[in-house]
Parts: C-alpha cells; structure tokens; sequence
C-alpha cells in the first residue's frame, strides 16, 4: 500500500485561502482525471467539503508523488503553488488511513463530531468511482472509512462532544440563547438547495419558524425542498419557494437567512443587506466604528514662546535665524535642532523677558564643566518659560453599543456567499465559516471523543493487516497455481508410461499427489499470510516469489483479476 494524501483544510490555511482554493464540481472531475493520468498515481479520490480539499492517491513513489498532487492542486485550485505550500499537510500510508478515519468520525472537523462529513465521503467515493479513478485500495479505504464512521457514531456519544454545522451556527446567531426560543415564530431565507442548505431548512423546521422561504438558482429543486418542509410530520412550518432574484425583496421580510450555494462570486453583498436593513426598519443601516477624541492642543498658563516671526523682528534676538537649518520653529520640537547649548540659552533668557546672556562664543567644543552649567542654566530658563504646547495622541473611547439585530445572516458556504464587510453593518448579526471557526476552537472535548479515538487506532491497525495480507494473496494464488500446473503435468507424464492406468487408480494417484502438494503449502501460505499481516511484513511477498522463483507476470495477472472482480462488485457503504 503507498497510500498518499495531499490537502488543505480549516487547521492549516485561513479561511480565505480556503475560499480562493474551493473546487466546484466540474473542477473535482478534471482533478481526478489529471491525477490517475500523471505518472505516480494510479488511482485518486477527491474530497472537497466547505472547510477541506484533500486529493487522495495510490502512489509509486512518495516524493514525486507529493510534488505531483501539490501541483496539481494548485493548478485545479487557481493558487498559486508557492502560496498554497505553506498550507498544505501531508500524509501516507498508515498515517493516512488514520487521518482519512478520523475525518470520517468527525474528529478532524470544524465541529467535533459533526456528521455531516460520512455523507460527503460517500459523494467522494462515488464521484471517484463513476470516473473510475478509484481501484481496490481506494475502494476499500472510503467505504472502511464510512463503516468507522458509522462505529463511532453508533458505539460512543461523539454526537454530544459536537453539534452539526448548522445546529452551532445557530447556536452563534442566538447568543447562547436557546435556539428553539429564539427561532421561534421567525421567518427564514434559505438560498440554496444543496444538502447543507436542506439540513438547515430542517433544522430551522423543528426550531420553530413560523415560514421558510427557499431561493435556488434552479427553481425546480426549491420547489421540491419546500414541499417536503410542508409535508413533514415532525413540523408545521409554512415553506415556499422562489426564484433567487426575488431574494432581495424576501430578504427585507426575513429575520434570518441561511445561505449554502456553490457560487463563485457573492450572493449577498454588503449594499444589499444594508438596504434590506433599511427596507425592514426605515433607518439606513450604517457601519459600527470604534470612535476616537479629536488630536487636541492643551493651552498652558504660563508666557507662550514667541513664534518665529516675533524673534527675527527683534534686533535684539541673539539668535541668528537665517544660519539655522531649514524647518526650525520656535514652537517646536525642532528648535533645538542645529543650536549649540549656549545660543539656545541665551534666547531662551531673551524670550521670557530678561537680559540676554553675555557669553562668549565658544570655538571649540566646552568641557564637561561647562556643560553641566548650560544645561543647568536652560532648565531654569524652562521653569520659568513654562512648557511647549504639545500635541496629544488621540485616546481611544468606548466603543458605540451596537444595535439589536433585525437580521440574522448564517454564512456556510466555502467560497463565502454573504460580503464579509456585513460584519459591520448596524443591525445585522452575521455567522459565518470564519466566526465558526473561531467559535469551535476553545470547545471542550467530552471523553467520547477518547473512545472515538481508540476505535480509529485499532480500525486502522485492522486496515493495515488486511491491506498486507491483500498484498500476498496474488503471489500465494500464482505459486498454487503453478503447484496445479506442475501436478498435472506429472500424471500426464504417468498417463504416458502407464497407458493401461484405468481410470480408477488414475484419479486415485492424482488425489495422492495432490494431497501431497497441499499438505506441503499449506503450513507455508498460512504463515506468510499472518507474517505478511504484520507491519514491515510488504517484503514476504517478494520472498515468496524468489524463493519459488514465480513469473512476475502471472502474479500481477491475478492481481488484474482481483481488481477486475472489486470494480465488479464495487459500491457505496
């Protein structure tokens, strides 16, 4: 088995480099078919939900292997390969047979324990299988991974650990409140009618709203979902369907919208719930700001400085302003800037009203003595000059309290559907992949997720044998096959020097050497298989055909015989 998972998923890349790599359906079927036609993958899986890509791939050669799928990911993604890299985790043989298992037990997802993902792995193995990119490993692999999903789900409370998607959105939406309570008597907008956006009209429906208005670019599948909302039995809710431009009138009669679609571009922008906002209300819906104090100048009690101006009038100025370096201003910072400390002593005298100091001109540079003196002497004159106006920076205030939301906007698409810049419109709360995530990472984990774990241990402990044991079942088949071959040409061979042999004793001979043969494999076979089931055992095989020295041929022909039968027989779990 050189099993090889390539991928990116909520744990490794931010949701917008999720949004830009999100393959739509066409673009999975051109994936998997560029993949089982590159040179290391003989067969490949593709598994795309809102918050992972992950290509999937039976592989010659691990390195050139794993540099094929990043490319080929990058290329399918529109990505670049240097961008996406960073993001990108790898994993192969058993320890992708453990991740491919722990995804299916809702271990690896956004929500712990969310089942949602079984179904998609189902809709991967099939997608695989109908282009005929997936052969007897991966078959054996997705449909093993839904069995373990199915375990783990039946056997601990991994459901209680985590709730789905959509129940934890709405959780968001209500603030902790009770979802029940709070959706009760609302109406809802549901754009879409994918399997995320039916499971959230459901969930809706049993929350209690009095209507769900469905919109979907095929009105024929609004239809369809509306009508089975009606005729549930579990709930009375009134639901209806309509065309997705009429989704900006519903939007203004809507309390909460659910949008899950597979566009590409935005379903909902910002200027659009703004004015459902204001359509609702009859008040603009504006954005919500931190707010900051203006820069304010504090005036201080004591003699300002002259400014500039004043002090080139007065002849009796000592300082000569035509010899400072240009951007000097009396008022500023900069005044010191180019002044040796005498100078600037015997202005600062002058400015508050005495006599300038007479001191001579220093040519070369004082002592420390004398600097001691003028610095002293300066900050006298400072004490009596008072402080320069400073400018102050702006201090932060309390942030404007937002507005009970009128709207309830729940976000589940991978690329986002609803602008994210809704996030700071008045009056609108919005839930979306990014906020989810952010929401889900501190979630506690119960104990059954422990067990959850344990049973994906030994399951893929269990996968590893089987596959090992798989691999030596066509060198076992040929080296039989051969011991048959060269029975029947030795009572050929008997036949030919017996010729009078009645057929009694014939068939009573080549029951014996038969018998023989079999007694002389079986304890062999038997202990290469359960050698081979162990791990580091792939090399048995080997051994096995150089020791009986088998065609390679004839062993890779009933491996072919062996897939041939699995695609044959081949179907979901």
């Amino acid at each position: 088995m050189s099993l090889l998972v390539v991928g990116l998923s909520h744990r490794s890349a931010p949701v917008s480099v999720l949004e830009r790599a999100s393959l739509n359906a066409d673009a999975q079927l051109k994936l998997l078919q560029d993949t089982v036609a590159a040179e290391p993958a003989a067969e490949a899986a593709v598994l795309a939900t809102c918050n992972r890509i992950e290509l999937y791939a039976d592989v010659d050669k691990f390195h050139a292997g794993v540099a094929e799928l990043s490319t080929l990911l990058a290329q399918h993604s529109g990505v670049g390969l240097e961008e996406l890299t960073p993001h990108l985790y790898v994993h192969y043989e058993d320890r992708a047979v453990h991740h491919l298992f722990s995804v299916a037990c809702g271990l690896d997802s956004m929500v712990v324990g969310e089942g949602q993902i079984l179904g998609q792995i189902k809709d991967s193995l099939a997608r695989a299988q109908d282009l005929h990119s997936a052969g007897r490993l991966l078959n054996d692999l997705f449909q093993q991974a839904l069995r373990v999903g199915k375990r783990a789900h039946h056997e601990t409370g991994i459901d209680r650990a985590g709730q789905s998607l959509v129940t934890f959105g709405l959780e968001q939406l209500s603030a902790g409140a009770d979802v029940q309570r709070w959706a009760r008597g609302k109406k809802a907008l549901v754009i879409g009618a994918g399997s995320m956006s039916s499971l959230a009209a459901a969930t809706l429906a049993r929350s209690g709203v009095a209507e769900i208005v469905v919109a979907n670019r095929t009105f024929e599948r609004a239809e369809r979902l509306a009508q089975i909302l009606s005729e549930g039995d579990d709930t009375d809710v009134l639901a209806r369907a309509v065309p997705m431009d009429a989704v900006p009138g519903e939007l203004t009669r809507a309390d909460v919208a659910v949008s899950c679609t597979g566009a590409t571009g935005l379903v909902l922008t910002a200027d659009a719930v703004a004015a459902a906002v204001e359509g609702r209300t009859g008040a603009p819906a504006g954005a919500v700001t931190v707010g900051v104090r203006e820069a304010d100048e504090r005036p201080t009690a004591e003699t300002p400085l002259p400014n500039a101006g004043a002090a080139a009038a007065d002849d009796n100025c000592p300082l000569d302003l035509s010899s400072v370096p240009s951007g000097f201003s009396v008022m500023g910072e900069a005044a010191v800037a180019g002044m040796d400390a005498a100078t600037l002593e015997q202005h600062g005298a002058w400015a508050a009203g005495g006599t300038a100091v007479d001191r001579p001109r220093e040519t070369g540079r004082p002592g420390p003595e004398a600097d001691a003196e003028l610095i002293g002497a300066l900050a006298a004159t400072a004490t009596r000059v008072g402080r320069i106006p400073e400018r102050r920076r702006p201090e932060p205030v309390a942030e404007v309290p937002r507005p009970e939301p009128v709207l309830f906007l729940l976000d589940l698409a991978m690329p986002r559907d609803v602008d994210a810049a809704v996030h700071r419109l008045a009056g609108v709360r919005l839930v979306d992949i990014e906020s989810l995530a952010d929401a889900s990472a501190d979630a506690p984990m119960a104990a059954d997720v422990d067990m959850v774990r344990r049973i994906v241990a030994d399951e893929v402990a269990a996968f590893g044998a089987a596959q090992r044991a798989a691999h030596i079942t066509p060198t076992v088949v040929a080296l039989r096959s051969m011991a048959a071959d060269v029975v029947a040409g030795e009572i050929a061979r008997l036949e030919g020097r017996l010729p009078g042999l009645d057929d009694k004793h014939r068939a009573e001979i080549t029951q014996t050497v038969k018998r023989v043969v079999d007694k002389l494999l079986h304890a062999p076979t038997v202990r290469v298989k359960q050698l081979a089931a162990e791990p580091g055992g792939a090399g048995y095989a080997d051994a096995l055909r150089t020791l009986f020295d088998l065609d390679q041929e004839t062993v890779a022909s009933v491996s072919r015989a062996g897939n041939s039968t699995t695609e044959k027989n081949r179907g979901p779990a």
